[in-house]
Order: C-alpha cells, then sequence, then structure tokens
C-alpha cells in the first residue's frame, strides 16, 4: 500500500498538462452572423403521411402549401470558404386546404462559398418526429440572400418533399 500511495504522489508531484490541454490551443474565435427571414413553398405528401392524416380527421390534397419562418446562424472561419450553419425552420403547412399543419426542423450544416448547402437534423411534426436532410442554393441580390431548397424527411408514416424559398436578411 505504501508503494502505491508514494508511486501515486510521484505521478502527481511531475504531472503537467497536455498540450491539447493547455488554453492556448484553443480555436481562434469565430465570426457569426445572424440572418432570418421568411419562407414559402410547398410540400408533396406520400400516400402513408396522407392516410395518417385522415385517421386524424385531417383530410388533405398529396401537396401542400408551406409559410413560415428561418432563424439561421453562421459561424466564419478566418481562412473564408465554407462556413458552418444552424438554423431553425418553422412552418404552417395546408394553409391553401384550411389547416395549419405545423413543423418545426432544427438543422445543421454546411455552406460553400459559392452557395450550395446541405444540412441535416430533427423535424417535429403531427405526424412524427423524424431526421429531416436539406440541400439547395443560396444567392445573393443586394442585401438579400435567396435560398432555394429542397427537404426530404423520410419518416415511418411516408416520406415529405418540401421545396422552399424566401429571402434573409442580416441583423
Amino acid at each position: 500500500m505504501r508503494n502505491v500511495l508514494a508511486a501515486a504522489l510521484l505521478f502527481v508531484a511531475v504531472a503537467s498538462p497536455l498540450h491539447a490541454q493547455s488554453g492556448d490551443q484553443a480555436p481562434p474565435p469565430a465570426r457569426t452572423v445572424s440572418l432570418s427571414g421568411p419562407r414559402i413553398g410547398f410540400t408533396l405528401l406520400g400516400d402513408g403521411v396522407v392516410n395518417k392524416l385522415k385517421t386524424e380527421g385531417i383530410n388533405l390534397r398529396p401537396i401542400i402549401s408551406q409559410f413560415g419562418w428561418q432563424s439561421e446562424r453562421q459561424f466564419y472561419s478566418k481562412q473564408g470558404g465554407v462556413t458552418a450553419l444552424n438554423e431553425w425552420v418553422f412552418l404552417l403547412g395546408g394553409l391553401d386546404q384550411g389547416v395549419a399543419i405545423p413543423s418545426l426542423s432544427w438543422l445543421v450544416g454546411l455552406r460553400t462559398q459559392e452557395g450550395a448547402e446541405f444540412g441535416i437534423g430533427p423535424n417535429v411534426t403531427p405526424t412524427g418526429v423524424a431526421l429531416a436532410f436539406a440541400a439547395g442554393v443560396t444567392m445573393r441580390a443586394g442585401v438579400l440572400n435567396v435560398p432555394m431548397n429542397v427537404a426530404v424527411v423520410p419518416a415511418r408514416a411516408g416520406t415529405r418533399v418540401t421545396l422552399l424559398t424566401g429571402f434573409t436578411l442580416r441583423h
């Protein structure tokens, strides 16, 4: 026991922080930009989704309108190029058919300097929870960013494919 205690004390006495643990190895601060703006588009509902909603008393055609809002934060590196994205997208679907079906997505992804973007994250709707896969391109028009995105949400009830556009403003 005495040998174990002596070894432990010796180990503590000569221990030093690892190079990766020292404070000077922290990454440089990221420059961030907050963007938000309206979204408009439509969703193609798979037969399973239409049938599941029908069992809940909601009768819809397989194409529904989408209106909503996106809140986005971009994280830039000093070198430029690819930016990391974190965004929340809230939509109300089916307003064209007299219903309001909410949808919330949290997407994490990347955007290239040319505007191509890819993201993935959870999606929550009344038909359940699923993983959303999104891709698209964002073009600049003066002070506006104009995204054109497609999202695919395969779920137990069926697949949904959404096409969205809108604009974002820097704030």
